[in-house]
Parts: structure tokens; C-alpha cells; sequence
């Protein structure tokens, strides 16, 4: 008898270790972004063609950054189920981690973040031409490409929100 009680406990200790498992993994800290350079960026479109996607370019240190933030958010849970893809790209350098990482907790955003690897003033201009050869890395910028993996426009600025939404619905709309 004693034997089996033994195993009994046993098996529970078993059973409440597994259960207790998946909760430990959901509190635990979120990884960093992925970094990305000129040519993960490529990739990333590539693995991103067949659907319309949006990229958005922010930093902590940029003020209308963190106030379109928020509504980007929204945006993504609104049009996702529609097919749009939406993707963030922090410009932030190495020695704004913490407050990236903590300005990613509070929005908790539901489209993945990437940060731009950093690099020599040539390794940020590879990057920017790899995005829009005219672009000189203003802060917000959003790029917008179509189904084929062409960009369609892109935003420098912060932009209102019926200005995304009409090119979101325009990019949704089209068959390209």
C-alpha cells in the first residue's frame, strides 16, 4: 500500500509539474526583435509575397513614432483577417534596448517586430536604399507593397489614420 501511495504522489507531482509548465513559458519575458539588415529585409519581402504588407519604421526616440504606434496596432487586428500583413522595423540603437523593450511591453503589438542591425554610416545607407533608394531614414516611414511584392506608396510622417485606412482598403482591393 505504502508503495502505491508513493507512486501516486508521485504521478501528481508529475502531472502538476506539466500543467504548471505553460503558464511558467507565458510570463516569461519576450525575446528582443530579430535584427535585420539589407538583405534580411529582402528576405523578409520575399517571404511576405502573396500578401499585401506593411512596414512601418519607428524608434523610441521619435515622438510621432510612439504616438502612431498604438493605432497601427489596431490596424493590424482590423485588416489581419482581411490578409494584410502588418511588420515593424525600431531603428532604435543598441543603447535604447531597455526602453525598446519596454515600449514593446506596453503596446504589446500583435504584428512582428524586427531592429534594424546596427552598423557604420554605409551599413544604414545599404539599408535605406534596400528599402526606397530616396529614402534618407525620417522617422516614422511606412512603405506599403502589393500582393506581388512591389511597393505600392510609402508614408514619410506621421500619417492620420483615414490616410492608412484608404491605402490599406486600396491595397486589399487590388489584385496585385
Amino acid at each position: 500500500m505504502r508503495i502505491q501511495t508513493g507512486i501516486v504522489v508521485l504521478g501528481l507531482l508529475a502531472a502538476a509539474t506539466v500543467v504548471a509548465a505553460p503558464q511558467a513559458s507565458q510570463t516569461a519575458a519576450p525575446r528582443d526583435p530579430e535584427l535585420i539588415d539589407a538583405q534580411a529585409y529582402q528576405k523578409l519581402l520575399e517571404q511576405n509575397r502573396g500578401k499585401p504588407l506593411l512596414v512601418n519604421f519607428w524608434a523610441t526616440y521619435c515622438e510621432p513614432c510612439r504616438d502612431e504606434y498604438p493605432m497601427l496596432n489596431e490596424l493590424a487586428k482590423k485588416y489581419a483577417p482581411q490578409g494584410l500583413k502588418v511588420v515593424g522595423v525600431s531603428m532604435d540603437d543598441d543603447g535604447d534596448l531597455i526602453l525598446m523593450r519596454r515600449f514593446l511591453a506596453r503596446y504589446k503589438p500583435v504584428f512582428p517586430n524586427y531592429r534594424k542591425k546596427a552598423g557604420e554610416n554605409a551599413e544604414f545607407r545599404r539599408f535605406t536604399q534596400a528599402v526606397l533608394p530616396s529614402w534618407n531614414g525620417s522617422l516614422p516611414a511606412t512603405f506599403f507593397y502589393s500582393k506581388d511584392g512591389r511597393q505600392s506608396g510609402h508614408m514619410f510622417g506621421e500619417g492620420p489614420r483615414e490616410t492608412y485606412e484608404a491605402t490599406i482598403r486600396a491595397l486589399l482591393a487590388s489584385g496585385y
